[in-house]
């Protein structure tokens, strides 16, 4: 895996710098049975901060707001989003408040911050989706080319930290394989960094990092 050494070695710039990657599955996502879609809690998190906002009532308010959530509301964040603010990075929301989510679908979804069941965002334990999302977790879903994209950290992490956020990610796409995937699933993967080049990955050295 010297790939991570190689960026690590020529990503050094005068702003931080984040490493990333993207996976191609052998997977065709225009069938239903095929998409691969999920969420990963990397082990070192991913070194910059998340601000969270959360769609709930009631007491579900005081036990996001005691997780850390930094924006927490039900009408009003509706309706300031309507009103073109987006000032946060995840969301989350409580099952009971969907309705009022869905009025704003259409300018979260694009943006990738509608919460969604599958990945743990739409639950009444909002509290520790918070702390997850504040820890590090990451959502991922295939793209209409079959591709993956994750961040796995700042550059200034080392190689250690960022090969463990990688491993974690990969298990977790491993998990995900559909029953109807057919030949190989990790087909390619890349690495690259905010505003640099991408460097592909020998699979058969991959192959290895995921087994070892």
């Amino acid at each position: 895996m010297e790939i991570v050494g190689v960026r690590r070695a020529a990503a050094a710039a005068v702003i931080p710098r984040e490493t990333l990657c993207a996976l191609r599955l052998g997977v065709d996502p225009k069938y239903s049975d095929q998409m691969v879609r999920g969420a990963v809690s990397l082990p070192h998190g991913l070194g910059k901060t998340v601000r969270v906002a959360v769609f709930c009532k009631g007491d579900k308010q005081n036990e996001a707001k005691e997780a850390g959530a930094d924006y927490v509301g039900a009408e009003d964040l509706i309706a300031q989003i309507k009103g073109g603010w987006l000032e946060f990075d995840a969301a989350v929301a409580a099952p009971d408040v969907m309705a009022l989510v869905g009025q704003v679908g259409r300018i979260l979804g694009p943006r990738g911050l509608m919460p969604n069941a599958k990945t743990g965002t739409v639950t009444f334990d909002v509290a520790k989706a918070v702390r997850e999302l504040k820890a590090g977790r990451v959502d991922f879903k295939v793209d209409k080319a079959g591709v993956l994209h994750a961040p796995l950290g700042k550059v200034s992490f080392g190689s250690e930290k960022i090969l463990g956020n990688l491993k974690a990610f990969l298990d977790a796409v491993n998990r995900l394989k559909p029953s109807s995937a057919k030949g190989q699933y990790l087909v390619s993967m890349a690495v690259t960094t905010t505003m640099g080049a991408g460097f592909k990955v020998d699979m058969s050295q991959l192959k290895k990092f995921i087994e070892g």
